[in-house]
């Protein structure tokens, strides 16, 4: 009871990192499925398989809604797709740990706006210093990051953000979980407009079922477990912090995996980005809602 009062329960910690781990590698792995149904056909498949298992979990009663809380979920449901579509988009161009990097840019920046200290300006000012220290490094011509691979990310970014906006609106007006399987739903069908051929693609390529059984396992099943837990044994600003690591993992893996290498520019860029979201979430615990909130759409697209 005291190591769960100081946050400093080690089962919950090692919980966290698993699951921050975890998702970046389901990223990487799907990678290897851009071959076959393009990034937007991934994730569009991801997201559907994600729905199906969310509705036989969770079993919401959608019938019983109001309009206004359809209304919340249906943008609930496009933002949803926008995070997770962009960031598939963009990891078939650039990085995966510029891309996580780029993205954590969209919560830190709203935490920013929405804040009342603006002592919280340095943060993001940290995190577009960090910015341009990538775009320094694609002008060295050592690199020549994809403009438009950081435009998906910077646009998963935003995409995160109103997430955490209408996430909250869906939370106020519908208990627990109820709105998250029916706005998967509605994040694969916006994503099939763009994906539909590539998930045909991937329907009918049988030898790659495993692989996206795995994806879906490492991406969601892990995670989604391992948090949950390590929410009943840590305080959300803990949890959030922890979860600020996940670039130094993406940027890891992408190297380990994908054999995506990274200079001092680059690396220097990445902990200005995280560096940012750690003084935000330290500062002022700003982020420690929305974070834990945001979980459950990073697992639907990892």
């Amino acid at each position: 009871m005291v190591e769960r009062a100081r946050g400093m329960s080690m089962t919950g910690v090692i919980m966290v990192m698993v699951a921050t781990f975890s998702l970046p590698v389901g990223a990487a792995l799907a990678t290897s499925l851009f071959h076959y149904g393009g990034a937007w056909g991934v994730s569009a498949l991801r997201l559907g398989l994600a729905s199906v298992m969310l509705l036989l979990f969770v079993r919401p009663t959608p019938w019983r809604w109001t309009g206004a809380a359809w209304r919340n979920v249906a943008l609930f449901g496009i933002s949803l797709a926008g995070m997770n579509g962009f960031f598939y988009a963009a990891i078939e161009r650039i990085p995966l740990g510029v891309t996580v990097a780029i993205q954590f840019v969209g919560p830190l920046a709203l935490a920013v706006i929405l804040s009342t200290n603006r002592r919280d300006l340095i943060w993001i000012g940290a995190a577009g210093l960090g910015l341009i220290l990538l775009g320094l490094e694609s002008m060295t011509g050592s690199v020549g990051f994809d403009l438009v691979g950081i435009l998906f990310a910077a646009l998963a970014g935003v995409s995160w953000a109103l997430y955490i906006l209408f996430s909250a609106r869906v939370g106020r007006s519908l208990p627990g979980l109820q709105g998250l399987p029916v706005a998967a739903l509605i994040a694969a069908i916006v994503l099939l407009s763009v994906g539909f051929s590539g998930v045909v693609e991937l329907v009918f390529t049988p030898e790659i079922y495993w692989l996206m059984l795995t994806v879906a396992f490492i991406s969601t099943v892990v995670p989604t477990s391992l948090e949950l837990a390590a929410l009943r044994r840590l305080p959300r600003h803990t949890f959030s912090i922890l979860l600020s690591l996940e670039p130094v993992f993406a940027a890891l893996i992408g190297w380990v995996l994908l054999d995506q290498s990274f200079g001092i520019l680059r690396g220097l860029a990445m902990m200005l980005i995280i560096g940012a979201t750690l003084g935000m979430t330290a500062s002022a615990a700003r982020l420690s809602t929305e974070v834990v909130d945001e979980r459950r759409a990073r697992e639907l697209g990892g």
